[in-house]
């Protein structure tokens, strides 16, 4: 392991540990990105991936939301769609379109064109790179999450090209290729643990598993598809970690569109659960127990709203969730037209009321 500055900043590393902490800890999912201006001026210059694979690059964007917002943790700025370009598959970053693979899996027989298996030490050590300069540059300041897609999500791309309001064609081989797609999950999952064990190794100090496709799964394609893989993923890179001689971290599991698995992935063994803005707080903790750190869920478009009814929403979440084994985030990423004002406006709410709200419940 690397040596780099003491955390001065532990707030969200106690929070999903369950243990005492003196106000909720906020991070922002795609706290890193197109909303930001000074982002916009590096985007004129260098293309999405080549931010992402330019480690000195990766770190300036990992830290522009921290020199703007007092946030409780940085992400490292890149994409789940590393690991299908490890695999060997071109992806770009299209405007209006966004992740476009050219040349997609069409058939089962095209499994054999990924390069298996991968070396991630080798494929995507711009990542660790990027990691460990973003710890350094953070000077203690907040700890750094590391993250990668889940395996079911990233076989969606992989085989659709694209984005897809259905995802019929991925669904199809789940259906018409079962052996197939187990093989492929496999593959994926085989990949992802190297790289989440990498990214700690490099520096991380949590890591979080985005399944951002189940919402187009029902119950008991999940179960067999993605509970199997998602499980595997969380015990390996715990006993990798472990036969490393590094600490585990705290590991997040964030399914959007999947609450009506959240009881399987509660079981899982994750740390944190994430969930998006379409359950209400109170019935996600009494599915998944008072064992288990919730993090989440604000709807990302209250962030149009004026100051008064953030602050609103910010209250009526922290209420709802509590102050104890709490992240506060929203229920999906910021989106490109958000203002940034506004989201100062969130991270002071939620340092502001839930500071008092751990007072008050400490003086009664």
């Amino acid at each position: 392991m690397k040596e780099f500055p003491l955390l001065k900043n532990d707030l969200i590393l106690r929070a999903a540990r369950g243990e005492k902490v003196e106000r909720v800890p906020v991070w922002l999912m795609r706290q890193a990105g197109r909303y930001l201006p000074e982002f916009q001026e590096v985007r004129k210059e260098y293309d999405f991936f080549t931010i992402c694979q330019t480690p000195e690059l990766a770190c300036k964007v990992t830290m522009q939301p921290l020199n703007r917002f007092d946030l409780d943790a940085a992400i490292i700025f890149s994409d789940i769609l590393v690991i299908p370009q490890a695999l060997g598959m071109e992806v770009e970053m299209k405007p209006t379109i966004g992740p476009f693979f050219p040349s997609p899996l069409q058939s089962p027989a095209d499994i054999s064109r990924l390069e298996t298996p991968v070396n991630v030490q080798n494929k995507l050590n711009y990542v660790f790179e990027a990691i460990s300069l973003t710890r350094l540059k953070l000077e203690g300041k907040v700890p750094l999450i590391g993250f990668s897609g889940a395996p079911w999500t990233l076989m969606a791309y992989m085989i659709e090209g694209a984005g897809s309001k259905t995802y019929s064609k991925s669904k199809k081989w789940l259906y018409s290729h079962v052996e197939d797609s187990h093989r492929l999950l496999q593959i994926l999952t085989d990949t992802i643990v190297d790289y989440l064990v990498g990214q700690v190794a490099a520096g991380a100090q949590l890591l979080q598993v985005f399944e951002s496709h189940a919402e187009h799964l029902g119950p008991e394609s999940f179960r067999e598809f993605c509970i199997p893989y998602l499980k595997q993923i969380r015990n390996r890179v715990v006993s990798e970690l472990k036969s490393k001689d590094i600490s585990p971290v705290p590991m997040i599991m964030f399914a959007k569109g999947g609450n009506y698995a959240l009881k399987d992935l509660s079981e899982l063994g994750f740390d944190v659960i994430s969930l998006d803005w379409t359950i209400e707080p109170s019935k996600a903790r009494e599915i998944t127990g008072s064992e288990l750190t919730l993090q989440g869920n604000l709807d990302p478009c209250a962030l149009y709203g004026n100051k008064d009814l953030i602050e609103r929403n910010a209250y009526k979440m922290l209420r709802d969730f509590g102050t104890h084994r709490y992240i506060a985030n929203l229920g999906h990423g910021l989106y490109p037209d958000i203002n940034p004002e506004n989201v100062q406006y969130f991270i002071h709410a939620v340092h502001e009321i839930s500071q008092k709200m751990v007072k008050e419940d400490s003086n009664k």
